[in-house]
C-alpha cells in the first residue's frame, strides 16, 4: 500500500536521500525545504511528489502548505533539520571555545527551527490516526551517554529537543492515543555535516546517505506506540536520554 510521507528539511543529505528511497519504494512524499527540488528527482510522476519551498514554520503560507499537505491522510513524519559547522564554526573542544555565535546558530537550526514546525504541525498530527512522527537528534545529544565532554552546543541543542520531543509526546498522546512522536539518532552518515570528521570514524560505521534513508525508514515502519517520546537508535534500539 502507498503511504503518505512528508520530509521536512528534504535538500539536505539525510533529508533527500529520504525522499529518493521513499519514491523508490512506491510512496507519495510531501517534501519541505528552503530549496528548490533537486533536479534528480524534479522529473518524478505526477502525484509521487509534492514538494513545498518554505524556509521557516514561521512564514504566513506554512499553515495553508500543512493544511494541503494533511488534506491527505498522513502516514509518517521526519525532520531533518540539523547544524554541526559552517560559517568558521567548528564544535568544541572545551568551554572556551564556546561563542555566542556557535551556541545561537545551533540552538536556531538544532532546536527552534524543529520546535515551531512541530507546533505548526500538532493541530493536524492530533487528527491522524497512527501517525509516526520523528526528529533527527544525535546519541551525543544523550547527556546519560556523554562521556567524552566536548562539542557543547550542539549536545545541548540536541539533549534540548529530546526534551522538546518528550513534552510533545505526552501532550498528543492526550489527544491521540494512536500517535507515536521519537527522537531519531540517524548514526554517522557521509553527509555536509560530518565531512570533517569522517576519517574518525571507526571502519565500517561510517554510512552512505541511502544506507541511512533505508534504516531510518525501517525504524519507522516498525515504530510502536510504547517506544513514543523516546531517543531511538537508527537499529531501533532504545538510547538514554
Amino acid at each position: 500500500m502507498i503511504k503518505h510521507w512528508v520530509i521536512v528539511g528534504a535538500s539536505g543529505g539525510i533529508g533527500l536521500a529520504l525522499v529518493k528511497t521513499l519514491l523508490a519504494q512506491g510512496h507519495h512524499v510531501s517534501a519541505i525545504s528552503r530549496q528548490e527540488a533537486h533536479t534528480s528527482i524534479a522529473n518524478m510522476p505526477d502525484g509521487a511528489l509534492s514538494w513545498y519551498k518554505l524556509s521557516s514554520a514561521e512564514q504566513p503560507e506554512a499553515a495553508n502548505i500543512f493544511s494541503a499537505i494533511f488534506a491527505t491522510e498522513v502516514d509518517a513524519v521526519i525532520l531533518c533539520q540539523g547544524w554541526l559547522h559552517g560559517g568558521g564554526m567548528l564544535p568544541e573542544k572545551n568551554l572556551r571555545q564556546l561563542s555566542r555565535a556557535a551556541l545561537t546558530q545551533s540552538l536556531e537550526i538544532n532546536l527552534i527551527n524543529p520546535s515551531l514546525y512541530l507546533q505548526c504541525m500538532l493541530p493536524f498530527l492530533q487528527k491522524q490516526a497512527g501517525v509516526k512522527v520523528a526528529l533527527l537528534s544525535a546519541k551525543v545529544g544523550s547527556i546519560t551517554d556523554n562521556q567524552l565532554g566536548g562539542w557543547y552546543s550542539y549536545r545541548m541543542a540536541k539533549a534540548a529537543l529530546n526534551m522538546l520531543v518528550k513534552c510533545a509526546s505526552i501532550e498528543l498522546a492526550r489527544v491521540n492515543k494512536t500517535a507515536s512522536l521519537i527522537s531519531l539518532h540517524p548514526g554517522t552518515t557521509a553527509t555536509e555535516l560530518s565531512a570533517p570528521f569522517q576519517k574518525n570514524v571507526p571502519s565500517g560505521q561510517l554510512q552512505t546517505a541511502t544506507d541511512t534513508a533505508l534504516r531510518l525508514i525501517n525504524v519507522m515502519n516498525t515504530l510502536t506506540q510504547e517506544q513514543t517520546g523516546c531517543l531511538i537508535n537508527w537499529d531501533g534500539h532504545k538510547l538514554p536520554y
